[in-house]
């Protein structure tokens, strides 16, 4: 006997599979890598409920040092996103981008609309020689930490979210919200940073190397010098002597190590001045990537520089 309720709901039922076929199969979500993990953890905010991007860079690994493993050549080469801040940056993903397959897409986030950047600092503290360095790529003498500023940070979502809605339309409305949720975030930290940071304006200190000048123009924050011109490079007797000069003649109340480079060389420069020591980690380096990474390493940036600034 034909079901009357059954003669109701048909109708509904046939529309549905109608609709269901017009729209086609469910499209799985473009594989995105992210170069270290303060991008993978945006990318991965903007990619809630979709998908989860891939990051090159694990643990103590630098970008500014960082050699690429088999593995990581592998999951670029599947690639249909890769996210990184350009080729002054992580300039061991400049071939290897070059090389990628013509269905996928780099996006350079230094080059987002939107991103304040700064120039590269150069000179006494900053430099040995004070002579510029060479440009690389097209990004002409900028100082890559961009990241750094949870401005940018609003910025490289929006980039993120729009290269995505292009790369996945079916999922566009998604991205465009969960960018939304994402830049909330990114304000409500910046008000965070705002306030713990205060008390320490105008407060000089030594950094490993050069990476928070966005963090200081943001916050009103004054390093006076660095104690490497680069990561790559040691610094040798002489430059050391000028970083404990203008330690002393800035009275500098803190010098920062990085958990991925030699702390031994902090000790050294500090060793019978008055400055204190502390650690700034600029990659999250024990946290787990996720959405979550990017807030948990900028607030501990703004712990670690007021808790060892602070009179």
């Amino acid at each position: 006997m034909f079901n009357p309720r059954f003669k109701r709901v048909f109708p509904v039922f046939v529309a549905a599979l109608i609709a269901l076929a017009a729209a086609g199969p469910a499209r799985a979500a473009p594989r995105v890598v992210a170069s270290f993990k303060p991008l993978q953890s945006l990318a991965a905010g903007v990619m809630t409920g979709i998908g989860e991007p891939e990051v090159v860079i694990h643990g103590t690994g630098s970008p500014h040092t960082y050699a690429l493993r088999p593995s990581d050549a592998r999951d670029l080469a599947r690639a249909d996103v890769v996210f990184w801040i350009g080729p002054n940056f992580e300039s061991f993903l400049v071939k290897p981008i070059a090389a990628l397959s013509g269905h996928a897409r780099a996006v350079a986030l230094i080059k987002a609309p939107g991103v304040t950047v700064l120039e590269a600092r150069h000179g006494g503290s900053w430099e040995d020689d004070g002579d510029k360095p060479a440009a690389v790529g097209d990004i002409k003498d900028a100082d890559p930490h961009i990241f750094l500023d949870p401005h940018n940070a609003e910025a490289m979502v929006e980039a993120m979210a729009s290269t995505l809605a292009a790369a996945d339309p079916q999922h566009a409305a998604q991205y465009e919200a969960n960018a939304a949720v994402v830049i909330g975030r990114l304000k409500t930290l910046d008000g965070e940073m705002t306030e713990t940071l205060a008390p320490v304006h105008g407060i000089p200190f030594v950094v490993f190397h050069d990476a928070t000048q966005n963090l200081e123009h943001r916050y009103g924050l004054t390093a006076v010098g660095s104690i490497v011109v680069t990561p790559e490079q040691p610094p040798g007797a002489k430059r050391i002597a000028e970083i404990r000069a203008k330690i002393e003649a800035e009275h500098a109340a803190c010098v920062f190590a990085e958990p991925q480079f030699e702390s031994t060389l902090v000790r050294t420069v500090v060793a019978g001045t008055a400055a204190r020591t502390g650690v700034l980690d600029y990659v999250g380096v024990d946290l787990p990537p996720g959405p979550d990474a990017y807030f948990q390493m900028m607030r501990g940036l703004a712990r670690s520089l007021a808790g060892c600034l602070k009179p």
